[in-house]
């Protein structure tokens, strides 16, 4: 199994080492794109991401429009993007292919592949809200980072692995590996 794991410059880098840490779990070769704001909210937020390269098979530069995972006819299971910016949301609710993690999230709407979307800002505008109207009517699934509190989370740290579990649930690899709800 192949999955794209894009990385945009919204704040929420530990997303992106939490969905990595999930994706391997499953063995699961894991293809990284990391925008430009992306490296910094990386560096500012976890540290540099050093621990996200560990953990993925192969990663491709963002300008690179001619990798592999800019065609279709690279076979994958889907990707995710965490967390995943309002600028990255409208460029693929619109289509405007014009970077690698762009383009490979275009890719997977075109092949009607999984794409699930971390979506991170608050408030919200009525722009952001359309975008993702746009983005779901086109086959993405918007997943904010919302906290599942009947867990009683003690960390930020179970609250980003919970996060992240629940987006890669949604590429439906294996068993689910996110906590579910128990009413006992």
């Amino acid at each position: 199994m192949r999955v794209i794991l894009g990385v945009s410059g919204a704040s929420g880098a530990i997303l992106a080492v939490e969905c990595a840490r999930a994706l391997a779990v499953l063995d699961v070769e894991i293809d990284l794109v990391i925008s430009a704001m992306a490296e910094r909210t990386l560096t500012t937020e976890v540290g540099g991401g050093e621990a996200l390269r560990a953990l993925v098979s192969r990663e491709h530069r963002v300008g690179d429009l001619g990798a592999a995972i800019a065609s279709g006819s690279c076979q994958t299971e889907g990707m995710i993007v965490a967390p995943c910016s309002m600028r990255s949301l409208a460029a693929i609710a619109h289509g405007l292919d014009d970077g690698l993690l762009t383009r490979a999230a275009g890719v997977q709407l075109i092949e009607r592949r999984r794409l699930v979307l971390v979506t991170r800002e608050a408030p919200l505008t009525l722009a952001h809200l359309r975008n993702m109207v746009a983005a779901t009517e086109m086959g993405a699934i918007i997943l904010p980072p919302v906290p599942a509190f009947y867990l009683r989370p003690q960390s930020v740290a179970e609250v980003a692995a919970q996060i992240a579990a629940r987006a890669v649930d949604l590429l439906r690899l294996g068993p689910p590996l996110a906590p579910a709800w128990d009413p006992t």
